[in-house]
């Protein structure tokens, strides 16, 4: 049997019962390393679990899955994710090799990002699409993500944004001289995403449009959500680029139209009250 336990988001003791009774019977535990992180490092899921863990990063997931498939068979075999299982198309992919090795396998779900933004008061059925927000590079600067919020925005939809990660990445030059040389982690934080969201609302202007989006639309900044020290701030765009959240992982949500609860619930979390006062660009129900 191949299992693919969530670990949910916080720390080691977010496994579900049965996720952790899963984990215990394996042969061998892959922990997938790469599309999310914990607050604790693997030796200290290693000491709760009371198992040696396998670090997966994607270049065994995507290239490399058959070891990972290799005796499911006739053993088991568990793959740990932070959050949810499904929380990346990755592993709808390892579901599928499995199936055509004819391996059964199980699905042992947990919280997520998806569904744990509702910490900060906006409700879950009005998000739209989610969205990925990139590293811009000198050379490369992608504006993608930014259409299909302002999509959710005119559909008056609020869109969350998943920040970028980048782990065991190499340099282009690395890469081209086949170098296994690689960067050091970095994570995208909400000023880096509001940043580059405040740069393509100018590009857009100059273009001549008015985007839907402006410096003063309410946001929402979050912060290792699900851990002790979780970290909510609301309050305009131009705030979410200034706004001290700390550590990663950050997510960050562009409200679309808000009831009043909700407005009411982001108001606890205010960078400053008046954000919310006077706010042109705020929709209300």
């Amino acid at each position: 049997m191949l299992y693919l336990v969530g670990l949910g988001l916080g720390d080691a003791k977010d496994i579900t019962v049965k996720g952790l009774e899963a984990v215990r019977r394996c042969r061998r535990v892959y922990l997938e390393a790469y599309t999310s992180v914990l607050t604790v490092g693997k030796e200290a899921l290693e000491e709760f679990y009371g198992k040696e863990l396998i670090l997966a990063d994607r270049e065994m997931v995507e290239q490399e899955a058959d070891s990972i498939l290799k005796e499911a068979d006739v053993c088991d075999v568990a793959f740990l994710v932070v959050g949810d299982p499904f929380g990346a198309t990755t592993h709808s992919d390892l579901v599928l090799r499995a199936v055509k090795l004819g391996i059964p396998y199980k699905v042992i779900h947990n919280a997520s990002i998806m569904n744990a933004v509702g910490c900060c008061g906006l409700q879950l059925y009005n998000f739209g699409e989610t969205v990925s927000i990139v590293f811009w590079t000198d050379t490369w600067k992608p504006e993608s993500f930014f259409d299909k919020i302002e999509k959710n925005r005119q559909n008056g939809m609020h869109t969350l944004c998943l920040l970028d990660i980048k782990v065991k990445e190499q340099s282009l030059e690395n890469l081209m001289k086949g170098r296994k040389i690689y960067e050091p982690p970095r994570y995208m934080s909400v000023n880096q995403a509001a940043e580059q969201l405040l740069a393509i609302i100018q590009n857009r202007r100059l273009q001549g449009e008015k985007p839907e989006i402006t410096e003063n639309t309410i946001c929402v900044g979050l912060a290792r959500v699900g851990a002790p020290d979780e970290k909510i701030a609301s309050g305009t765009l131009q705030q979410m680029s200034t706004v001290e959240l700390g550590a990663p992982l950050h997510s960050l949500i562009v409200t679309g139209t808000m009831h009043p609860l909700e407005l009411e619930m982001l108001k606890l979390f205010s960078v400053d009250s008046s954000s919310f006062e006077n706010n042109a660009c705020q929709r209300i129900l």
